[in-house]
């Protein structure tokens, strides 16, 4: 996915989150976005890919795919064992899989799930846990 359409995916996250009324109807929202994700194969769900920070059990994991030009992108799978975590690592993949490592490094996470509202919407253990996942994103990409 080029740079374009990932920016394009993120506009449209952002607009569907306003155009929702309540915070039950994005909590159902995010829950939907989490059942779209791809499935990851069991034999990745091991303690060396279990995200560390976490309430509910979370795995990461990332392998570089190089494009035409040769640049390395990180693509991502990940998966938990709670559906509204499994939501929250759908934007995350929206925000940072398939981008390059220096990309990666620029996101400001904080900045854009603080305009979703997650940051004053989650409870303090699943916001701690976002972010020890926005940490390991960063770990792979190092």
């Amino acid at each position: 996915m080029d740079v374009t359409t990932k920016e394009a995916e993120l506009s449209d996250l952002k607009e569907t989150f306003g155009f929702l009324e309540d915070w039950e109807e994005r909590y159902a929202y995010i829950i939907d976005l989490g059942k779209q994700l791809p499935p990851m194969a069991e034999a990745l769900k091991t303690e060396a890919t279990k995200v560390r920070g976490c309430t509910s059990q979370v795995w990461m994991v990332g392998h570089e795919r190089l494009d035409d030009a040769g640049r390395a992108h990180l693509e991502i799978v990940a998966d938990s064992d709670a559906h509204i975590v499994r939501g929250l690592i759908a934007i995350l993949l929206m925000l940072y899989s398939g981008r390059t490592k220096e990309e990666i490094r620029e996101i400001d996470a904080e900045g854009f799930l603080s305009e979703l509202g997650l940051d004053r919407h989650l409870s303090p253990s699943r916001r701690n846990g976002l972010f020890s996942m926005v940490e390991r994103i960063r770990a792979l990409a190092a």
